[in-house]
């Protein structure tokens, strides 16, 4: 595997993963989690999988109970997105168990402080980002595979914006497409590049060296609630992989 994020990823992880199982994954239409042996659950964008037939994951349902190193490799899983959900997903259930990193709550936007004279570069469509920088009076460039959402341009149109931006907003789900060291090669020198969403590694060690300055993402908190004997005696469809 040549040297890549991905490859720093799991390299990072695999000691963390040493002697802990999987306790559970759940692939649903939005994202996919995993949770493992020690408690600590981590999600991710599920992407399309490769499968043109109703069978999208062939190890579905011999998944849990699989080492965690298994599910973290596959995270380098050539042509199959939906693979490297499953192993972003198990990566971010390992960190989730290493000490968190100094964090803060103030926003993201705040805190790289966009200024008119700015010229943003924003890979993944996030919405509810969108307002605010169009306040500030910046240059924004959306780089969107779905280019029938306004103000976007594809991915190929966006490869000068991200060459001339002083600011970066990247999608998490970039290591799930396999796409995030083309996107960071082609940055010239940005002042502030954010790695943002829930797919996000909050792992700052596998960033160094690369032009990231910052990450936006989230922990994965686990709430448990003891069944009623009302669940316990109704019927429900098998949904863990």
């Amino acid at each position: 595997m040549p040297d890549t994020i991905t490859k720093k990823i799991i390299d990072f992880l695999l000691p963390v993963a040493e002697g802990l199982k999987v306790s559970d994954v759940r692939i649903g239409l939005g994202y996919t989690s995993v949770r493992l042996s020690d408690g600590n659950a981590g999600l991710t964008w599920t992407a399309a999988g490769p499968s043109e037939s109703c069978t999208h994951e062939l190890r579905a349902g011999t998944l849990t109970g699989s080492a965690a190193r298994e599910l973290l490799e596959i995270l380098s899983s050539d042509n199959n997105p939906l693979a490297r959900s499953i192993g972003l997903a198990t990566a971010n259930a390992l960190v989730a168990g290493l000490p968190h990193p100094k964090t803060s709550k103030e926003d993201t936007l705040d805190i790289i402080n966009v200024k008119a004279e700015d010229k943003v570069a924003m890979v993944g469509y996030f919405g509810p980002v969108i307002p605010p920088l169009r306040m500030t009076g910046c240059r924004l460039d959306i780089l969107e595979l779905k280019t029938d959402r306004p103000g976007t341009i594809s991915p190929e149109e966006g490869i000068q914006a991200l060459a001339d931006c002083s600011v970066a907003i990247i999608t998490g789900t970039a290591f799930v497409t396999g796409t995030m060291d083309r996107l960071l090669a082609g940055l010239d020198k940005p002042r502030a590049v954010v790695i943002l969403g829930p797919s996000s590694i909050m792992c700052p060690q596998v960033f160094t060296g690369t032009p990231v300055t910052h990450i936006a993402g989230a922990w994965v908190c686990l709430l448990y609630t003891s069944p009623s004997p009302r669940d316990r005696t109704r019927s429900r469809m098998p949904s863990s992989a």
